[in-house]
């Protein structure tokens, strides 16, 4: 970019609204989405090895994608209450909001779960929709009611805190990890022991739910990251200030992540402290790029539009993809490689999840096209 054009960059993203819509943030938003739904609708045991999640420590691109959304729960809440506090919203308003939009995610994560398991004893209570509800909750208060260094300080502490937790606090009828029993053993970790003493057996698994009670605590700094990144974006330096801070502190946040995983490793079914770290530094490399191919070089068009439809209307996309996918599910993948002769399971894995992605976009289109944007 040449120094006249950089100048006229700055001029405009400084006259530009605070609270005006993002096109990096949904773009963002829409590609997380999409892959969610495109990894979510996969053959666990035949997909390709980046469509497939880490089996415990270690991580893939798939993992990659659910903390990606929970970073930009964080960001897209900053624009969302600086816009309804403008709009003159009391933050007893907000309050009001934040728990009642909390309570109607969770409860649609329920009814998801129930269309798979319709008995009461089986019904999974965690969940996808759920663990959002929960951290979109926990952040919109931390973010109501502290200050910015309030809100770094709630990611020390809960990062600091879980990790306190599942290093050294003893876990019933297997004892202290890293002495006892490994670190992060699969059933002898305190996170899975809180599952399975408070869930009585709602959970994904037998003994653990990788969305369950006591790692949703790192989750919400996951989003309170997101939080920081919002209101860096919504401040008043310059457009390239902006990029090259997300950029740095990207960069920061993934080595931070792979060197504490060193001794709390990474691992997305724990949601390690680690994991926190390793995954919002990549969320921020991820929007900086955005930020800097469609909000500062302007580069938007075809190949842009599919991932702003998902995006301006990503809890519809979510709920239709739960609904489709479940109804293909592994008939759709064996019927599909056995119509096409495959001998690639991987390859058919592939394609039934992206005919699932093709599926989704429909409707989500159609809501577009109408100018319906479904909120809670």
């Amino acid at each position: 970019m040449s120094t006249a054009a950089a100048a006229v960059v700055d001029r405009v993203e400084q006259a530009r609204p605070a609270q005006e819509r993002l096109y990096s943030l949904d773009l963002f938003r829409g590609a997380t989405i999409a892959a969610m739904i495109v990894v979510n609708n996969q053959s666990s045991d035949d997909a390709y090895w980046p469509l497939q999640h880490a089996s415990w420590n270690g991580w893939t691109p798939t993992d990659l994608v659910f903390p990606f959304f929970l970073f930009i729960v964080g960001v897209s809440l900053v624009f969302s209450f600086r816009s309804r506090l403008d709009r003159g919203d009391s933050r007893r308003a907000l309050l009001l909001h934040t728990v009642r939009r909390s309570a109607i995610l969770f409860a649609i994560g329920l009814g998801l779960n129930g269309l798979a398991a319709l008995q009461f004893g089986t019904w999974r209570i965690p969940g996808v929709l759920q663990r959002i509800a929960v951290v979109y909750c926990a952040a919109g208060l931390i973010t109501l009611f502290a200050s910015v260094r309030g809100r770094a300080a709630w990611i020390v502490g809960l990062l600091l805190g879980y990790w306190i937790l599942m290093r050294y606090v003893p876990v019933p009828g297997y004892g202290v990890p890293g002495r006892d029993i490994p670190l992060l053993h699969y059933d002898g970790n305190l996170a899975s022991y809180f599952d399975r003493k408070f869930m009585f057996g709602h959970l994904w698994e037998p003994t653990r739910d990788p969305e369950g009670i006591l790692s949703t605590l790192p989750a919400i700094a996951t989003a309170l990251c997101g939080v920081l990144t919002g209101e860096w974006l919504r401040s008043e330096r310059t457009a390239k200030q902006k990029l090259a801070g997300m950029f740095a502190c990207g960069v920061v946040g993934v080595i931070a992540g792979e060197l504490w995983g060193v001794w709390f490793p990474i691992n997305k079914n724990l949601w390690t402290s680690s994991y926190v770290l390793f995954t919002a530094g990549c969320a921020l490399i991820c929007l900086a790029t955005c930020y800097w191919v469609t909000d500062l070089k302007l580069h938007r068009g075809w190949w842009s539009k599919p991932f702003l439809i998902f995006g301006m209307n990503s809890i519809a996309a979510y709920v239709i993809a739960e609904l489709i996918g479940g109804w293909l599910s592994w008939k759709g993948y064996t019927f599909l490689r056995s119509l096409a002769g495959m001998e690639s399971a991987g390859l058919a894995s592939l394609l039934h999840s992206l005919i699932v992605l093709g599926l989704c976009f429909v409707p989500v289109w159609w809501l577009h096209r109408r100018h319906v944007f479904l909120k809670v």
